[in-house]
């Protein structure tokens, strides 16, 4: 079992602190890559159009990536899905993470936020995993899930990205009685009991559950 770790190129401000001493293997997207290289990690795969790098900057990347698959700007899949599409073919059954994936343009966002829902991800759509510097996103199928606490993290929502029908929340600070709709909503702001797990489950659609927490120091604005 391999964990990979994808690095896009989000702000620096969103990235996780300490991110280079995630366990597993690297992945980069495109100027991303630059950053990962940067941080004396040579990642085993560099994927992208690497329009956003200098000659210079790419030589430097070529370097020291053990191999390079420089792919044309005008394509059917981003570079992110490629890279997520390499990740789960290189590990068949462990995590994926993708970090970089937030901040900045909206529909870079919302582009990493509803990937693992694309029908050829959905199969292992509980493997994939979205990592900033105030998030950890899960994905999960239809079913029960036990949802543990994560040390760091105050807050944890549950967000169905689909329509979902019997969503229910048991044993957590905010309860959910059997629920349905056939919209997107997020169920935010929740918090765990103390230590203690809490239960959701549903029976159509797939949810995210979204660890948070408040920026060191913040008393005001979220």
């Amino acid at each position: 079992m391999t964990h990979v770790n994808i690095m896009a190129g989000g702000p620096q401000a969103c990235l996780p602190a300490a991110w280079e001493q995630l366990p597993g293997v690297w992945i980069g997207v495109d100027r991303g890559t630059l950053r990962l290289v940067r941080a004396g990690i040579h990642p085993e795969l560099a994927v992208g159009d690497f329009d956003s790098l200098t000659l210079e900057e790419l030589r430097l990347v070529r370097g020291h990536v053990q191999k390079l698959q420089q792919v044309p700007s005008e394509k059917d899949d981003t570079d992110t899905e490629l890279a997520v599409k390499a990740a789960l073919q290189a590990s068949s059954s462990g995590d994926v993470t993708l970090v970089g994936g937030t901040g900045g343009r909206l529909d870079h966002f919302l582009s990493n936020l509803f990937l693992p829902l694309q029908p050829r991800f959905l199969a292992d759509v509980e493997r994939l995993h979205l990592f900033d510097v105030q998030n950890w996103v899960d994905y999960y199928s239809p079913g029960e899930h036990e949802i543990k606490p994560l040390p760091g993290y105050r807050y944890v929502a549950v967000v169905n990205l689909t329509p979902v029908a019997d969503l229910t929340i048991v044993g957590a600070k905010y309860p959910l009685k059997p629920w349905r709709a056939g919209y997107p909503y997020a169920w935010a702001s929740n918090e765990f009991l103390g230590k203690q797990p809490f239960t959701v489950s549903w029976t159509t659609g797939q949810v995210a559950i979204i660890y948070s927490r408040d920026r060191r120091g913040q008393k005001l604005d979220n």
